[in-house]
């Protein structure tokens, strides 16, 4: 049952989809429901889009984008930098629903909006710091100058386990290089998208340059939007099936491409770790937001040397842990997002223990109302488990140990995935040899978490391509323009 605040909040969000500016909700809309995966009970119900709508938001964003390209850069940052001020000011609002329709511990999710909102601040600054370039030619017979214009309209679709940050990743740098933006919200977590597109509608965003069509029909609302010319790229984050299907449909009309894809991360203990902090970590980049993120470490390389210890030390804290309702006090798991994700967990603990894995702790959901499965550590993960290969997106973690710092590399890059890694080691010399050895488009050496509005987050491999945050990450939206300048002889 909702508490009266909880109530209120959900009252303020729009329920409709919002287009040049406007908030629909016809009477005859078909609507979707949004749950809290903690109880199954109907929060809210949000007008479902259909292919017209999303055509008609393009429409406005296409409508939109030169006047949008033409303002001044001084202009889209200071809009930016209100809707940095208007969210921090805001933070427990957000905070709150991100925890009522995706599940995740209040405090983890208070984290989310500072992370998001740091996007906004970040990108303000950027947008008017974009370099051109002035340069002779190698022949002396002329001057290059490059200049950088905006993309174009871009589509931009978020996941449900960060539906604040990775919409504010993605709009924040495509709004500062000015690109204006159609935004399809996972359809398990559309609230928190509409209730900020009400901020951003308050911190001064024109109409036609933001819009949000959350929609029941992901697919045909996708093929219709990538068929149309006028849109210039797409910005995508989720699963690798996913992602590469959309890239291959993208490819019809050459647009430009982000995608930020599925993860398998390696987290590699050395026998010279800091224990202590090692197991901190690890707690950290495996169990946050109950293990669903692309980052999580899914696959835990420890020295046989230190492993015993390790998993000792591990267990009592992974054992202390408590589990429930996000909005719950103390609560420092939470839950899985659908009981299909619940299920699959499951598969993948009894997979790893048919294989004479060794369970530590945990293994098994709990009972019902919501889709919580226990805080898991497995030891002595076989090669050949499907928790070596597959990404768990739970809280599981699975032990597989090693005695040579050639056969810890070979394990951590045993994956079609490429998104970020982790490694323990006091040794200077051994951290430089595994930035360089293990292939990750990112990596936490001596840490358990990485992610920073000023860094270019991406991956590669199967885990995507294109960088988000960072210097790089505006340059994602703007297209390269060369003019060459003939010398007067």
């Amino acid at each position: 049952m909702l508490k009266p605040y909880e109530t209120e909040l959900l009252g303020r969000v729009e329920p409709g989809f919002f287009i040049d500016g406007r908030w629909e909700r016809p009477d005859t809309r078909e609507l979707f429901n949004v749950h809290d995966p903690s109880t199954g009970e109907i929060i809210k119900s949000v007008a479902s889009a259909t292919v017209e709508d999303a055509l008609r938001a393009l429409d406005a964003a296409a409508g939109a984008q030169q006047t949008w390209a033409s303002t001044p850069s001084r202009v889209r940052s200071n809009i930016l930098r209100r809707a940095f001020d208007l969210l921090t000011a805001r933070k427990e609002d957000f905070a709150l629903l991100i925890s009522l329709e995706m599940g995740k511990p209040l405090a983890e999710a208070r984290d989310e909006v500072d992370y998001g909102a740091e996007f906004l601040r970040w990108f303000s600054e950027e947008a008017v710091r974009v370099r051109g370039d002035y340069r002779p030619t190698p022949e002396g017979t002329g001057t290059i100058v490059v200049t950088h214009r905006p993309v174009g309209p871009t589509y931009v679709i978020t996941p449900w386990n960060y539906p604040l940050a990775m919409a504010t990743r993605k709009m924040a740098p495509a709004l500062a290089a000015g690109c204006t933006v159609v935004v399809k919200p996972a359809e398990l977590t559309p609230l928190t998208t509409n209730y900020f597109a009400q901020l951003l509608a308050e911190a001064g965003v024109p109409a036609g340059v933001v819009n949000v069509v959350p929609t029941s029909d992901p697919a045909a609302q996708s093929q219709a939007l990538l068929a149309d010319a006028r849109l210039r790229k797409i910005s995508f984050t989720g699963s690798t099936a996913v992602g590469t299907a959309l890239m291959a449909t993208a490819a019809t009309n050459a647009l430009r491409t982000s995608m930020e894809l599925g993860g398998n991360a390696p987290f590699v203990v050395f026998e010279d770790a800091d224990l202590d902090n090692a197991v901190q970590a690890v707690v950290l980049a495996k169990f946050r937001n109950t293990g669903q993120a692309c980052t999580a470490a899914n696959r835990v390389i420890v020295h046989d040397s230190i492993a015993d210890d390790f998993v000792e030390r591990l267990s009592k804290r992974v054992n202390a842990m408590k589990v429930g309702r996000g909005t719950e006090a103390g609560v420092e798991v939470g839950l899985l997002i659908t009981p299909k994700a619940r299920d699959n967990v499951s598969r993948l603990v009894e997979d790893a223990l048919n294989n004479n894995a060794t369970l530590v702790t945990g293994g098994k959901p709990l009972a019902a109302p919501g889709n919580f499965f226990q805080p898991t550590v497995i030891d002595r993960v076989p090669p050949n488990a499907a928790l070596m290969n597959e990404e768990i997106f739970g809280p599981v973690l699975g032990i597989f140990r090693f005695t040579a710092e050639t056969e810890a590399v070979e394990l951590a890059n045993k994956t079609p995935f490429g998104l970020v890694g982790y490694v323990f080691t006091e040794d200077l010399h051994r951290g430089h040899r595994m930035i360089n050895s293990i292939d990750t488009g990112m990596m936490g050496l001596n840490v358990g978490a990485i992610s920073n509005a000023a860094a270019p987050f991406g991956g590669i491999k199967l885990s995507g391509l294109g960088r988000e945050g960072g210097f790089e990450g505006i340059h994602e939206y703007l297209s390269p323009k060369y003019t060459l300048l003939p010398h007067q002889r």
